[in-house]
């Protein structure tokens, strides 16, 4: 099985291409298409989606192309994680670091960039068709992953940096949008076990802060239907992450909200 991830779109022949490419080496492997309409160019969106989505796939190959610099000096990298022996294939520009140390970290790297089962010749701008896809075949495929190039330290792959959230002294806890979706959620820099130093309670207001003065008033609530339509709520999405949304509206328009837009939140009574 080889999932994928990009940010390629589905107006272009790119990702038709890539899985033909892959039912060229491998015909009998199933491909499994978790998103293609990432925000384009964007690393940090795309490995957050990775790192939530594998959990939920079977262990095996895992292909993810998001690569702004594409036929520059970033490395191409194919990797095996400690738990799960899944294996990643993807650019070496943080894409694959949040899935991987959700699965204990890298083990075995290679830099696939020379692999012998890339396509030739290769592109300069379409590694995902030349590079990415064939390895990502050729290892679906059952052969191991040091055929696949040369040794890489695991320390030297590419990390992201996430924005920690902080708490103030009067109880007020400050936030980042780590992403928006295109129903205008915005998932925050909160985990479930930030929320206990938060004050912040099930079922009670709490007031949010965004820039350009914007203050509101929401109700920290489980689902969406337990505010009014329009109204704004505070909840745990899927992936236990805090996150802000109006019931059948946009908060990120609301808000003014963006990747990396700082919010705070503080409990009312």
């Amino acid at each position: 099985m080889i999932t994928f991830l990009s940010d390629y779109g589905y107006e272009d022949d790119f990702v038709g291409v890539c899985h033909a490419v892959i039912a060229g080496i491998a015909p009998d492997v199933r491909i499994i298409d978790l998103a293609h309409g990432l925000p384009r160019h964007q690393v940090r969106p795309a490995a957050l989606a990775l790192r939530n989505a594998l959990p939920y796939t079977p262990p095996g190959v895992h292909l993810a192309v998001v690569d702004p610099e594409v036929g520059a000096e970033r490395r191409a990298v194919a990797l095996r994680t400690a738990e799960d022996e899944r294996l990643l294939v993807g650019p070496d520009n943080g894409l694959l670091a949040l899935a991987t140390e959700r699965f204990g970290g890298a083990v075995e790297v290679v830099e696939i960039g020379r692999s012998k089962w890339r396509l030739d010749p290769v592109s300069h701008t379409f590694h995902g068709r030349d590079i990415f896809a064939p390895v990502a075949a050729w290892l679906a495929a059952g052969w191991p992953l040091a055929e696949a190039g040369d040794p890489l330290d695991p320390a030297a792959l590419v990390g992201i940096e996430l924005p920690r959230p902080r708490h103030e002294e009067d109880g007020t806890l400050i936030a980042h949008v780590l992403s928006v979706d295109r129903f205008g959620n915005a998932a925050l820099n909160v985990s479930h076990e930030d929320l206990t130093e938060s004050g912040l309670r099930l079922g009670h207001p709490v007031l949010i802060e965004a820039g350009a003065g914007r203050r509101r008033r929401a109700h920290y609530a489980v689902t969406f239907a337990d505010v009014a339509p329009g109204e704004l709520l505070v909840y745990e999405d899927a992936w236990r992450t805090l996150a802000v949304a109006v019931n059948r509206g946009n908060a990120a328009r609301e808000l003014a909200l963006r990747p990396d837009s700082e919010l705070r939140l503080r409990a009312e009574p």
